[in-house]
This record gives C-alpha cells, sequence and structure tokens, in this order.
C-alpha cells in the first residue's frame, strides 16, 4: 500500500505484474523495459539530426543497455557491498532493484565508444544523441522505484507527502544508522517521494534539450546541456534521499552530479568563448552539416555529370553527321544529275 495522506490517494500495487510457468514478472522490470523501448525508438528517430545513420544508431542502442546494465550493477555493488558481500548470489538478482545511474552512464559510454570504433563512426554526434534523449527513459525508469517504493527521500510535511508499508517498515529498520549519518526519521511521518521529483525534472530536462537540438553549435554541446541539467537537480534531490551510496560521509551520487554541473558549465563557456572569439562559422562545425555539405557536393558533382552527358552525345551525334553532309557536298557543286545530260546535248545541237 502506498498513500498520499494530504492528497487523498492511495494504490494497493503487487510488485508482481503477472506469472509465466511460475516465474514472477515484476513491474520493476516492465517498467525498465518500456523506458528502454521508448528511447531506442526515438534515438533511431533522431539519428538524422545528428548525421548517423539509424542502423548504426540501433547497434550503440544494444550495446549502451547491455553495457550500461553492467556498469549501473557493478557501481551500486562496490557502494553497497555490505549488502552482499555475505550473499554473492545475490548480485545476480537484478529483478530487486539495485542499479546506480552513474554506473549505467559510464557503462553505457564504453558501449557507445566500442560501436564507434567498430562503424567508424564520429563520438561525439552519437554521445549528443544518446543524450537528447537518456532523460525521458529516466523519467520512465523512475517509476520503476515507485512500485518497488525505494529511493524516497526523508521526512515531509508537504502535502505530497508518501507513506506505506514498506516505507514505515524502512524507516523502522534503518532508524538508528540512519540518525549516526545526522538523519533523523519518524518512520509513522510521510517523506518526500524523490522519485517523482526526479521524475518530473528529467521530462523537463528532456523537453528542453529537445527544443535546443536544431539551436546547437558544436558536437558535444548537448552531452554538456544533459550533465549540467542532471546534475543540478540530482545534486539537490539527492541531499532528501535516506538511501544514497555513502563513501565515508559523503553522498557518492551527490558529489558526482556537482562536479558533472560545474564540469560541464565551465566547458560550455570556454568553449563558446572560443568560438565566438575566432570569428569563423565554421570553427568546430557540427559533424551533421559536413555530412550534409558532402551529400550536397557528391549530388552536385552528379547533376553536372548528367549535365554533361547529352552534350557529349550531341557533340558526338554531330561529328558523325558531318562526313555524310561532305559525301553529298560534290553533287551540289557542279556534278549534274544523270536525266540532265540529254537536255544539254539538245542544246549544244540548236547553237
Amino acid at each position: 500500500m502506498i498513500a498520499f495522506p494530504g492528497l487523498g490517494l492511495g494504490f494497493d500495487i503487487d510488485r508482481v505484474a503477472f506469472t509465466i510457468f511460475g516465474l514472477p514478472i515484476f513491474w520493476y522490470g516492465i517498467i525498465i523495459g518500456i523506458a528502454f523501448a521508448v528511447g531506442a525508438f526515438i534515438v533511431t528517430r533522431r539519428a538524422g539530426l545528428f548525421g548517423i545513420n539509424s542502423d548504426h544508431a540501433m547497434d550503440a542502442v544494444f550495446a549502451a543497455a547491455i553495457l550500461g546494465i553492467i556498469g549501473a550493477r557493478v557501481y551500486f555493488i562496490i557502494f553497497s557491498w555490505e549488502m552482499y558481500s555475505g550473499n554473492l548470489i545475490s548480485i545476480f538478482h537484478l529483478r530487486h532493484g539495485g542499479l546506480a545511474f552513474y554506473g549505467g552512464v559510464i557503462g553505457g559510454i564504453i558501449g557507445i565508444l566500442l560501436v564507434c570504433k567498430w562503424r567508424k563512426i564520429k563520438r561525439l554526434p552519437l554521445i549528443d544523441l544518446f543524450s537528447s534523449v537518456v532523460l525521458l527513459s529516466l523519467a520512465i525508469g523512475r517509476w520503476g522505484n515507485f512500485v518497488n517504493v525505494e529511493a524516497f527521500g526523508s521526512n515531509t510535511t508537504a502535502p505530497w507527502g508518501m507513506t506505506g508499508t514498506a516505507v514505515v517498515d524502512y524507516l523502522t529498520r534503518n532508524q538508528a544508522r540512519l540518525a549516526s549519518l545526522g538523519i533523523d526519521v519518524l518512520p509513522c511521518t510521510p517523506v518526500h517521494p524523490t522519485f517523482l521529483y526526479e521524475s518530473l525534472w528529467n521530462i523537463l530536462g528532456f523537453v528542453l534539450i529537445a527544443l535546443y537540438i536544431k539551436r546547437r553549435r558544436f558536437d558535444g554541446e548537448i552531452t554538456l546541456i544533459f550533465l549540467g541539467w542532471y546534475g543540478l537537480g540530482r545534486a539537490f534531490i539527492e541531499g532528501m534521499r535516506i538511501d544514497s551510496l555513502m563513501l565515508g560521509g559523503l553522498r557518492v551520487s551527490q558529489g558526482v552530479a556537482v562536479l558533472c554541473f560545474v564540469a560541464s558549465v565551465v566547458l560550455m563557456i570556454r568553449i563558446h568563448s572560443k568560438i565566438k572569439k575566432s570569428g569563423d562559422p565554421q570553427y568546430l562545425a557540427l559533424h551533421v552539416d559536413t555530412v550534409a555539405a558532402q551529400q550536397a557536393e557528391e549530388e552536385e558533382g552528379q547533376g553536372t555529370d548528367e549535365q554533361a552527358q547529352p552534350a557529349e552525345e550531341a557533340q558526338t551525334q554531330s561529328e558523325d553527321e558531318q562526313p555524310e553532309k561532305e559525301a553529298k557536298s560534290p553533287q551540289s557543286e557542279g556534278n549534274a544529275p544523270a536525266e540532265d545530260l540529254p537536255e544539254q546535248e539538245d542544246a549544244q545541237k540548236n547553237n
């Protein structure tokens, strides 16, 4: 049972959607699958905006998905080793959650780079393509946390505060541990639905990036915007959560989020400053514009060849007709036809 008392809402959600031959299929996995499918569809539809072949983009989707899941799981396990050290087989229980976003980003980028090397694709445009979509996939995927009743925050008196059996149980079991970290919680008081905050923030970022795609100035800019936007939101939202991955007294994801935001802002300012100083509209030209220019040149070259071919044929035909005219010319200049000879002889006799 998940309830929002201030809004008068309550949901009785079973984590298991259905079973197949006795094997439970969880809503978490279904929602992640939907997020993947939506992201893959948009990636293939947007590939042309970045000068990327859609088939090559699909190759990158599968590589990024596989290595992204591996990276997300490994990252989570590294910073939550105490949860798995006593039961190593649980490392492979992905259906119970336990994926870290930044690990997924690292794994996904590795997958994309491998495809770039294999398919000989420009790296930055392909990473930009994925960066323009990943926020929407994340926004959808966060609802898997809602079904699992996880990724929530500390207590709140806001009307949208969330509570439920699983929330109360988690806070009760971890109250002492959280207190040692300086986080005081009351198990029966509603908590921040931080999964919802992040989902809404990511949807807004996805829309803004979609509107900016055709206005971007250099390859890599969409990636920097994505990292900056996500980092800014995650830095604040992570500060509300009570299940953060910790490194000593530091929230790992919050620290990485701040670094991403600062680095992206600094790089954006520096690169745009260089572009402005260059005064060259072709400085750091987009890959898609380069591809379009090459295609235009090829089409123009083909058009020139097509125009030149009829001219050559006409010239050849003219040259072929010239000997025929020359062959007929003696007859026209003085050699009379045979039927005219008797008339000439009669004229001579009369004279």
